[in-house]
């Protein structure tokens, strides 16, 4: 079956199903395109609660799929490949998690979005890149255990001098990968540019960014913004949305930006979960409860972009 057939397909199971299809900013360009709603993890989730279909069909990585889940359970929602996995969520567990919160008994947890559910059932608050600081801001204690990210939680360190936070030592591999010298040589290339760069980025990346955003952050400046050229510092696909929204404006992403588990998701896996309505996201109903409690109490914050 060829490309043109498959997308065929998709849309008449869609329809047949009563499916929505939600992707997030990094998948590849073919399945953005086939796509209902592109954003950002927990906007894709919002956009899940707003809709009448039957089955929600996420296409990202694990904890994306799981909080959609959550935050949707009586809908049925579908991960077309549970092999595409975020490594920088699996770089925390609940049981070691709990170890730290005895070291510090009046802390609260504050656990990034990109986070395993059964992580978020025992953190107090969850956050996301936009909202991390105006998260860590909003809890009435001195004291906060911060998890997975560690450029994250930096990040969010140099707006906020009243806490005392405890930063685990987890990373995201793609953009703690994104190095300082390869931004500087596209910015030589096109001096005009403006450098955006994501919060998961290191330090000294940031430091050299006219802006930091999240991905949706980025999304939104770049289609404000009177600036005609970007330089890209996040997974490199965000950049075909940008283009499409943008075609009047250049964007250049970063050649070494690849996640390899976004890139998981495929229009076959699509066709294939919309066959068999199958693998559908299971979680017991217990950490469904918990790890929604953390989820509800990050989106009465609000969000930071």
């Amino acid at each position: 079956m060829d490309k043109k057939d498959i997308i065929k397909k998709i849309e008449e199971l869609r329809i047949k199903n009563n499916a929505i299809i939600l992707a997030h900013n990094y998948q590849i360009p073919e399945v953005q395109d086939i796509a209902d709603f592109v954003g950002d993890s927990l906007d894709l989730s919002i956009k899940a609660t707003k809709t009448k279909s039957d089955y929600v069909i996420f296409c990202g990585v694990d904890f994306m799929a799981e909080s959609a889940k959550i935050l949707n359970p009586k809908k049925k929602v579908i991960h077309p490949d549970i092999k595409a996995k975020c490594p920088m969520a699996a770089m925390v567990d609940a049981e070691s998690l709990n170890y730290l919160k005895k070291d510090h008994p009046n802390a609260k947890v504050v656990s990034y979005i990109n986070t395993t559910s059964s992580v978020k059932a025992v953190s107090d608050i969850c956050c996301t890149s936009a909202n991390g600081a105006k998260v860590v801001k909003s809890l009435r204690v001195k004291d906060v255990i911060f998890v997975p990210d560690r450029n994250l939680g930096l990040y969010i360190q140099r707006s906020i001098k009243d806490k005392n936070m405890v930063l685990w030592p987890g990373i995201c591999p793609i953009h703690h990968n994104i190095k300082k010298e390869e931004i500087l040589e596209l910015k030589e290339k096109h001096p005009k540019a403006e450098v955006l760069v994501h919060p998961e980025c290191q330090p000294e990346v940031i430091d050299i960014a006219d802006y930091v955003f999240s991905t949706n952050g980025m999304v939104d400046y770049a289609r404000e913004s009177d600036v005609e050229e970007f330089i890209i510092g996040t997974e490199k696909d965000l950049c075909y949305r940008l283009k499409k929204e943008n075609p009047g404006k250049t964007f250049y992403p970063l050649k070494s930006a690849v996640c390899p588990n976004m890139k998981k998701i495929t229009l076959e896996k699509i066709l294939n979960s919309l066959k068999t309505l199958e693998p559908k996201v299971k979680l017991p109903d217990e950490i469904m409860k918990k790890a929604g409690l953390p989820l509800q109490r990050m989106m009465e914050v609000g969000r930071g972009d």
